[in-house]
């Protein structure tokens, strides 16, 4: 979440400048808030797992991968908003709606782990919390949103309405849980973090409800039988419509889509996202630490002395990350369904 010396320098130069970091720093959390979102995160997460495991079916193994490179390439792309702020793509609201709740929070909290890891964006020690807020409460509060619109009825109208409201909640429900560890963290006062987060991201959600909504539109045009919920069939090995050749014409489709929303990332807005505008407003900007050591900074891969070009390369090194992840994750899966080792789905 900061600017550091170099990104205002090339503002002031004029010149481009890679994605802002998304996630919170370390320094923002106190060590007991910290330790409590890792112990509450493996909890939430393990049966997570659990749950995803019990529910598999091969539908779900190509659109994790496609799922998780999409949301890693849209969120390096920030969106401005009022008052010099910008946003990003949670992705929790979409993945829920798509994969169901427990697949979407292994999605999302790869994403999260891969970017602190590998471009040093959010913080190693308080990593359980960023999991915690961009994951796990963006995905509950989102998918809980939209299965209270889907119970209206299963048109595309719900799935639209549905998609948007479930975006623009999963945003603010994150929003006001980081405000809330915040004022527990000492950081700043509860009374200032929490009218001044929830205001900023109930503005921030919009944005993402709206590409919440194209992304569903999309797949419902293209692919109506993958979406768990709402505007398509379902479940069992039949979404995975085309059988194996369909399943990598998705897997393709998918990493190329990915790949082209990565490459506009330099586009995006050079403004401070909703928490390091606060954090600059608020006065701790200068508590967050800088990461024990760098790989991709910045989300710019080092050794390119063009900053758009480092940008794009670690944006395909991202979605390419990501994506591997997700599909040996998967296949490990598969193979458990295939061999019967694996619970039949409820």
């Amino acid at each position: 979440m900061i600017l550091s010396v170099a990104h205002h320098i090339r503002e002031l130069a004029g010149g481009a400048r890679p994605p802002l970091p998304l996630h919170a720093p370390d320094g923002f959390f106190s060590i007991p808030v910290s330790a409590a979102g890792y112990a509450v995160s493996a909890l939430v997460v393990g049966y997570a797992i659990h749950r995803a495991n019990r529910q598999f079916n091969e539908r779900m193994v190509p659109m994790m991968g496609v799922m998780a490179a999409f949301i890693f390439a849209a969120q390096m792309i920030n969106f401005p908003v009022a008052g010099g702020t910008s946003g990003h793509l949670i992705g929790g609201a979409l993945a829920a709606i798509v994969l169901g709740p427990w697949a979407a929070i292994l999605v999302v909290t790869a994403v999260v782990g891969l970017q602190a890891m590998l471009f040093q964006d959010g913080g190693l020690v308080v990593m359980g919390v960023n999991i915690f807020t961009m994951s796990i409460m963006s995905v509950l509060s989102g998918y809980a949103a939209y299965w209270l619109v889907a119970r209206l009825g299963r048109g595309y109208a719900q799935l639209t309405a549905g998609g948007f409201i479930a975006a623009w909640a999963s945003v603010v429900a994150a929003a006001v849980a980081t405000a809330l560890l915040l004022g527990a963290s000492g950081t700043t006062s509860l009374a200032v973090a929490l009218p001044a987060m929830t205001a900023t991201h109930m503005i921030i959600g919009i944005g993402e409800g709206l590409i919440t909504v194209f992304a569903l539109a999309f797949i419902h045009k293209a692919r109506p039988d993958i979406l768990q919920i709402g505007g398509g069939a379902a479940d069992g090995a039949d979404g995975a419509r085309g059988g194996s050749l369909g399943k990598v014409r998705l897997w393709a489709a998918g990493y190329a889509i990915a790949v082209a929303v990565a490459a506009i990332a330099p586009l995006a807005s050079g403004a401070p996202d909703g928490l390091e505008r606060f954090a600059e407003d608020a006065g701790f900007i200068g508590a967050a630490l800088d990461a024990p050591y760098a790989l991709i900074p910045d989300y710019a891969l080092p050794g390119v002395s063009n900053e758009a070009v480092a940008t794009v390369l670690a944006g395909v090194i991202g979605v390419t990350a990501v994506y591997l992840l997700i599909a040996g994750a998967a296949y490990l899966l598969t193979r458990a369904f295939r061999s019967g080792s694996a619970p039949q789905p409820e």
